[in-house]
């Protein structure tokens, strides 16, 4: 009885599992222009509520995970977009930016101004600009990613840092 238990939660569990719906992770982020500052107005326009950089390598495994296991996902796709403006940032890249003080540079050189070291990096930027929040490092998973996001927008990063915000959300 207890085997026929346990191999019809794993059907059901591995059937639920396959109900996640996936897409093409490029629909997590939005088109970047290339100007930062102009795209913080897009933000205030939007009401959204900042703007989400994913700091990146080419030849990242960890950046690569993130994208096919997690920035895929559409309940991901779907939450981010609603909140944020999103755009990734190649840390090695020459494309030229204007950063969010309106002064021009390339991906690499505002990647290394940001103090960006390690991929990926996400790092959320408030409407005036400011850097104020950053999750370094592949997410375990969607529900850790997502609860990164609920702490962006729920504007939870004005009074605590992610790790203890993290812990209360556990408890």
């Amino acid at each position: 009885m207890l085997k026929r238990y346990l191999v019809a939660l794993l059907l059901l569990l591995s059937s639920a599992a396959g109900l996640a719906e996936t897409r093409d992770v490029q629909g997590f982020f939005d088109q970047n222009l290339g100007d930062f500052k102009a795209e913080l107005e897009t933000a205030r326009k939007g009401g959204k509520s900042g703007i989400l950089l994913m700091y990146e390598l080419e030849d990242c495994p960890f950046c690569h995970r993130m994208k096919q296991t997690i920035l895929n996902q559409s309940e991901v796709q779907d939450y981010y977009r609603k909140h944020f403006l999103i755009f990734s940032v190649d840390i090695n890249g020459d494309n030229p930016l204007v950063d969010f003080s309106g002064k021009e540079a390339t991906e690499k050189k505002f990647a290394a101004e940001q103090r960006v070291r390690a991929t990926p990096v996400f790092a959320f930027y408030d409407l005036d600009g400011r850097p104020v929040a950053r999750f370094t490092g592949a997410a375990k998973d969607v529900g850790e990613f997502m609860l990164f996001g609920r702490y962006l927008a729920d504007g939870a990063w004005k009074s605590m840092p992610f790790a203890k915000y993290k812990q209360q959300a556990v408890k």
